[in-house]
């Protein structure tokens, strides 16, 4: 099984198992702060189905329907995930507000906390575990997941110091107000996660990935590159797509340009964490490019070579010669 959908079946059977663990301390204790770390274990449950269905999407070869791949449905997962968890705070947050006004009676908090507390551990090794997974994978959907997690881990932790504070206290109305404050952090971070996917399904340049091609390209480069610019960077689930156009000398016939191009290809690929698409567009050199160009013996120079432009984001990602 491919390390991608192993590790989202692990989530999603551990999800499965954590939600009926805090459904029982829910009915043991009948705390509206433990109801909300049930529910939104169902989002939980939700969200792993959906990623398990969206990466053996991702993972299907390119088709004539699909000439850039399936990537793409995991930012929609993501933004499905986003949305639920969204949705699960603020029902949290209404549940928890008429609780607040119309209280009722609490039981066995020490019971409900230790449960809490052990699926909150739980969600944080599993959460680590796929972003690190997603990471190493490029999966948007399992990095989601995992930041998922860590967030369930997170509002299980507060949620255990509160009811041992109620314990402590005997001040019962602490239970909704503690519910209210973690459903708040839950819509936040529903609306983080929200943020990047729509980001990447409006084809949002990855400005890491952007940077890393820069770097590579500048510590690399050669002669005969005389100007990179309008370099773009997108990702598709795990599969990156690169394109830029490279400035190189006019006289150059198509054998010379089709070498360098390809040697670009091959230091970005053999430099770089992952296999890359690249689109490359070749320019011809003007006379406007001599005084950066570092060609030497240059049969048609018309200025004095002046200093190398170093390639930065900043100007590598604008859409015209350095000259302009």
């Amino acid at each position: 099984m491919l390390p991608k959908k192993k590790a989202i079946l692990v989530s999603l059977c551990i999800s499965v198992v954590l939600m009926l663990a805090k459904f029982g301390a829910y009915f043991l204790t009948h705390s509206n702060a433990i109801l909300t770390d049930a529910a939104e274990s169902i989002v939980n449950v939700l969200a792993s189905g959906f990623a398990f269905y969206s990466i053996y999407l991702a993972t299907l070869p390119k088709d004539e329907n699909h000439p850039y791949g399936h990537g793409k449905v995991e930012f929609f997962s993501a933004f499905v995930e986003g949305a639920l968890i969204c949705i699960a705070g603020l029902i949290i947050i209404f549940k928890s507000s008429y609780d607040l006004v119309f209280p009722k009676q609490i039981f066995q908090l020490l019971e409900g906390a230790i449960i809490i507390g052990s699926t909150g551990l739980v969600n944080l090794l599993v959460g680590y575990y796929l972003i690190r997974t997603g990471k190493k994978h490029r999966s948007l959907t399992l990095e989601a997941d995992g930041k998922h997690l860590l967030t369930d881990a997170v509002t299980s932790a507060g949620l255990v110091a509160g009811i041992l504070l109620i314990k402590m206290t005997e001040v019962y109305w602490l239970d909704s107000v503690i519910s209210i404050l973690l459903g708040i952090y839950i819509v936040y971070s529903g609306y983080k996660l929200t943020r990047t996917s729509v980001g990447g399904l409006m084809d949002e340049s990855n400005i890491e990935l952007v940077k890393m091609i820069v770097d590579i390209l500048q510590d690399k480069r050669h002669d005969p590159w005389i100007d990179v610019h309008n370099l773009r960077a997108q990702q598709y689930g795990s599969d990156l797509h690169i394109d830029c156009h490279i400035t190189l000398p006019y006289y150059y016939d198509l054998n010379q340009v089709h070498s360098e191009i390809s040697a670009i290809d091959k230091l970005i690929n053999g430099s770089g964490e992952h296999d890359t698409e690249l689109f490359i567009h070749a320019d011809p050199c003007l006379p406007e490019c001599c005084h950066y160009c570092k060609i030497q013996n240059c049969p048609v120079r018309q200025h004095a070579f002046q200093g190398e432009i170093n390639w930065t984001v900043e100007n590598a990602t604008k859409n015209k010669k350095h000259f302009q």
